[in-house]
């Protein structure tokens, strides 16, 4: 898939009743799609709105205590509105959702079809989720010109996912050269992994403790028993890269101890990520006292 992050563009976010917490359009620049976010205790209060008659797909989000992973449902519909109406009534897990339709009702019910089809494929490879359940994934069969419109549509719909916090359609793959990797041991761990803009990437290859410490903190542990279960780790090793939010919890996950991921990161010559980080703010605050940026 091309890498829509390349191109430069803006987003507009219209919150029609003044609220953040309430009802969120979300618009791209040169775009007819239109997303639409909502927390599941104002569903009643938003669905007579136009948007819900529209054919669309959408995402259903749910967290739970007992998983670090957000539980999601993909699902699509001629009339969104329906649709919704029966999950809020029948599916209790899901906290809040998004879904896209276009101002112009140029999507139908065959574009929408794809675009689940295709938001479930990507959700499975990524591994940064749980499905709600073993759904299905047959697209429809669309002309070539109809294929290259659609997927042009979801290029921008996983713009928008990660500005709301959604970052489950991605599947994360090394870019930086082995030079510069970070890497950290304990425990019968040997790992490397970098900063990303995205958080802190562990990458393939990468090996964890095979246990945790009575001590670890119960978020590393349902963490770690997430990523078995979805099989990003597989015999104690990493089959293909993570993301993590944090140096911390990602140096938690592979040693199965509390670590402080700042300290504990190492470039190969000992170099701390902490000396690392503070060496740019340092060069950043000279720049800033002597004008030269």
């Amino acid at each position: 898939m091309p890498d829509n992050h390349q191109r430069p563009f803006s987003i507009r976010i219209f919150i029609p009743d003044g609220d953040p917490d309430g009802l969120r359009l979300v618009e791209k620049s040169n775009w007819t799609g239109i997303g639409v976010v909502f927390n599941r205790s104002i569903f009643k209060q938003v669905v007579s709105r136009p948007e819900f008659e529209r054919t669309g797909v959408y995402v259903l989000i749910g967290t739970s205590d007992d998983s670090s992973m957000p539980t999601i449902y993909v699902g699509e519909s001629d009339v969104v509105k329906k649709r919704l109406g029966s999950h809020y009534s029948q599916k209790d897990f899901w906290d809040w959702a998004i879904f896209f339709v276009t101002k112009d009702s140029s999507l139908n019910k065959a574009h929408v079809k794809h675009l689940e089809a295709r938001l479930l494929e990507l959700a499975k490879a990524a591994k940064q989720c749980k499905l709600y359940s073993d759904q299905p994934s047959f697209p429809p069969t669309l002309s070539e010109a109809e294929t290259a419109d659609v997927e042009s549509f979801l290029l921008d719909m996983l713009s928008i996912f990660p500005l709301l916090g959604l970052s489950i359609f991605e599947k994360t793959e090394t870019s930086i050269p082995p030079q510069n990797l970070l890497y950290i041991k304990g425990r019968g761990s040997e790992a490397r992994g970098y900063e990303d803009p995205k958080g802190f990437v562990v990458v393939k290859g990468s090996q964890i403790a095979p246990t945790d410490v009575p001590s670890q903190h119960q978020y590393a542990v349902s963490m770690r028993r997430d990523l078995k279960e979805q099989g990003v780790i597989v015999d104690d090793q990493f089959i293909q890269d993570h993301v993590f939010k944090s140096p911390s919890t990602a140096g938690c996950v592979v040693t199965g101890r509390t670590t402080n991921g700042r300290d504990e990161w190492k470039l190969e010559d000992g170099t701390t990520l902490k000396q690392l980080q503070d060496e740019i703010s340092s060069v950043a605050e000279t720049e800033e006292s002597t004008g030269t940026r």
